[in-house]
């Protein structure tokens, strides 16, 4: 009768959620989303974990902070740029509103006065924000533009906390005075005690840089440099067999680095365990088929006055233009994932929108060429027996 009543002990333990407080370290907690960190901590206080990565490039500083769920409460993660304590902190709040969806909002904590605690815009910027409550554990993500004094600095004071309640106009009712509501706060080493290289940058975000400039130079600059020559440059009888060589040049070079920056992305999805872009990888891994198929097809290519020229030609077109919108489009996500400072992502915008540019002002060029060569091939003139005058152009 013992052992049964054991047995049924232990069935009834297996079926109970698990929660933080099972989980020993920050290291043994998974997540079921995207999200994987370069360092976690064990807070001291609240049973409560912090994940975190820091791209020092950017100044930017990815969480999630996780602790036990409080029903109908509230819990926070925030960061003090003035002080250690709650004072002054700008903070980041999750809580359920009144259809039980997670909510999280930014709060200016100017003092420990209640009617102080009141949503607003934080002092530095702030996307990404997020929040999950599973199986009795609540998870906030967010990102954040570390300021650059504190980034600078290489750490951060931050506080964490929880609340027993949130009234329907967001207000949060004050949390416990116990000693691990009031101990909840700390120094935050935004490169978690580890030593970066010499030029201030860890080793995988040198290896995402490089990853970015690659294909933003092959797939993003150099294809559609290429489609360009190819399209405009033929237009000009002195400019051929020139443009030809051009293009080539331009393709091949683009292929090139561009099976460089594939080949390093699928070195980074390797080591990174967890992590799936699902459409920033998929469209790279469709740039890399079509764009083989595409130098291939060269091997193949038929002579002009061959019967199957026209065929090659309207499969070779299509081919590299969607080559050209798809990359344009993929270096764009591979931006949104990185989050480069602004100056990059402006460059390249500056960069392909003069290519754009030339290529509106080349294609009205070519239609005036091609139409005033049409009307010079039709244009009848006044002679007899062919002395000054032309017969009507014949195909």
């Amino acid at each position: 009768m013992s052992s049964l009543r054991f047995s049924a002990l232990i069935l009834w333990l297996s079926l109970i959620p698990p929660s933080l407080s099972q989980s020993q370290t920050c290291t043994s907690q998974k997540f079921t989303t995207n999200n994987l960190y370069t360092h976690c901590l064990d807070l001291p206080t609240l049973t409560s974990y912090l994940h975190f990565s820091y791209n020092s490039t950017n100044s930017t500083l990815s969480i999630a902070f996780r602790t036990s769920s409080v029903p109908n409460g509230w819990v926070s993660w925030a960061i003090n740029p003035k002080a250690s304590g709650m004072a002054g902190a700008q903070a980041l709040v999750a809580y359920k509103d009144s259809k039980a969806s997670m909510l999280v909002k930014t709060y200016n904590i100017s003092s420990y006065t209640i009617e102080s605690v009141v949503q607003s815009k934080l002092d530095f910027q702030v996307w990404d924000e997020r929040a999950e409550d599973q199986s009795g554990v609540t998870t906030i993500f967010a990102k954040i533009k570390v300021p650059a004094d504190l980034a600078a600095k290489g750490s951060v004071n931050q506080v964490w906390q929880v609340g027993p309640s949130v009234d329907a106009k967001g207000v949060l009712t004050p949390h416990a005075m116990n000693p691990p509501n009031l101990n909840a706060k700390g120094a935050l080493d935004l490169n978690g005690g580890q030593i970066v290289s010499t030029g201030g940058v860890d080793s995988k975000t040198k290896k995402r840089n490089i990853h970015g400039v690659l294909n933003a130079v092959s797939w993003g600059l150099l294809f559609p440099l290429g489609i360009i020559i190819a399209r405009y440059m033929r237009t000009f009888q002195s400019a051929d067999p020139v443009w030809f060589y051009l293009h080539i040049a331009c393709q091949v070079s683009a292929y090139a680095i561009g099976v460089a920056g594939w080949a390093t992305g699928i070195k980074l999805g390797s080591e990174s365990k967890g992590i799936t872009w699902s459409a920033h990888r998929n469209i790279g891994i469709s740039l890399f088929a079509i764009a083989t198929l595409q130098i291939f097809a060269l091997f193949l290519r038929p002579k002009k006055d061959h019967k199957y020229r026209l065929y090659w030609n309207i499969y070779h077109h299509a081919v590299g233009y969607a080559i050209l919108v798809l990359g344009i489009v993929n270096v764009f996500k591979g931006l949104d994932i990185l989050h480069p400072e602004q100056k990059w992502k402006s460059a390249y915008i500056i960069a392909i929108s003069i290519l754009g540019g030339c290529a509106v002002l080349l294609e009205i060029i070519t239609w005036i060429v091609v139409l005033k060569r049409s009307k010079k091939a039709t244009k009848p003139y006044d002679g007899y027996n062919g002395q000054g005058r032309e017969q009507p152009f014949h195909a």
